[in-house]
C-alpha cells in the first residue's frame, strides 16, 4: 500500500514541527511539502531535529501543493489565514485536516460543498487530543442530569482567539443534549464588565490567559449540595499527534467536510 502523502502548513511553528516529526518517523505517511514564509529554504527534517528528508520548507502554499500532489494537508496557522489555506488545499484537490480554529459556520458549509464537489474529504477539529475529546463527551453526558454548568479554559498569553476553540466545541456538544437554561440570580449586575464571563446558552465561558500556561479546561457542574469537575490538561504539544496520525489515515476514507476529531475516532 502506497504511503499518504502529506503537505504541512505552518511548518516552523511550534505545532507544525511536531506534525513534521510525526509524519517523517511513520512508514505510512510520506511528506511531500512543508510551508512556513519565514522558515526556510531549509530541509525540514534538519529543521525539526531529525535527519534530511529532502522536501525544502517552501513560503508559497500555491507553489508547494502545485509540485507536491500532495493528499493530505495537515494545517495549525492562524485564524485569519485558515479559511484561504483551507479552500486553496480543497481546490488542489488535498484533503485539509486543520487544527486552526476561526471558521465561521458559512465558512464551513461553504468548504462542505466544495469537498463533495471534488470528492474528498476534510476535518477541521478545535482539538486533537484524545483525552480532550472524552473530556468533552463526558461533560455533554453529565449535563443531562447536572445542566447547571460553567467552564473555564487555560492558555497561555499569546493565543490570539478566546474563547478557545475547544471551550466552544465543549459548549456545542452540551447545546446538543441540554435545554437552554439561564443560570444564576436573574438580577444578577456586572460591577466589572465580563466578569461573569462569556454567554452560551444560559451558561459561562471563562478565558484564562497567563504566561507559563500550556493548554487546560476544566468543565464544572453545580447542584443541590454537590459540584462536579471535569478537568483535562495538556502539557505538551506532541500529545496532539496521535490524533493528528489517526485523522490523517481517516481522511481518506470518506467524502465531505467533518468537525470535531470525536466523529472520526476509533
Amino acid at each position: 500500500m502506497n504511503p499518504i502523502k502529506v503537505a504541512v502548513t505552518g511548518a516552523g511553528g511550534r505545532m507544525g514541527r511536531e506534525v513534521v516529526k510525526m509524519v517523517l518517523q511513520d512508514e505510512q505517511l510520506k511528506l511531500v511539502a512543508a510551508v512556513s514564509p519565514s522558515a526556510g529554504p531549509v530541509d525540514a527534517g534538519t529543521l525539526v531535529g531529525l535527519q534530511a528528508c529532502g522536501v525544502t520548507v517552501m513560503p508559497d502554499l500555491e507553489t508547494a501543493l502545485s509540485n507536491a500532489k500532495a493528499d493530505v494537508l495537515v494545517d495549525f496557522t492562524v485564524p485569519h489565514a485558515v479559511y484561504e489555506i483551507t479552500r486553496t488545499a480543497i481546490q488542489h484537490g488535498v484533503r485539509p485536516v486543520i487544527g486552526t480554529t476561526g471558521f465561521t459556520p458559512e465558512q464551513m458549509k461553504e468548504l462542505d460543498e466544495l469537498c463533495r464537489s471534488q470528492g474528498i474529504g476534510g476535518l477541521i477539529a478545535p482539538n486533537f487530543s484524545i483525552g480532550a475529546i472524552l473530556m468533552m463527551k463526558f461533560a455533554a453526558q453529565a449535563s443531562k442530569y447536572m445542566p447547571h454548568v460553567e467552564i473555564i479554559e487555560y492558555h497561555g498569553d499569546q493565543k490570539l482567539d478566546a474563547p478557545s476553540g475547544t471551550s466552544i466545541k465543549t459548549a456545542e456538544l452540551i447545546s446538543e443534549v441540554r435545554q437552554e437554561l439561564r443560570q444564576g440570580n436573574p438580577n444578577e449586575k456586572e460591577t466589572i464588565e465580563g466578569a461573569r464571563g462569556g454567554y452560551y446558552d444560559g451558561f459561562r465561558i471563562h478565558s484564562v490567559r497567563l504566561p507559563g500556561v500550556f493548554a487546560q479546561q476544566e468543565v464544572i457542574f453545580g447542584g443541590y449540595g454537590q459540584t462536579l469537575k471535569i478537568r483535562h490538561d495538556s502539557y505538551d504539544r506532541a500529545g496532539y499527534m496521535p490524533g493528528v496520525n489517526v485523522a490523517v489515515k481517516k481522511v481518506m476514507t470518506y467524502t465531505g467536510l467533518i468537525y470535531g476529531f470525536e466523529h472520526v475516532m476509533d
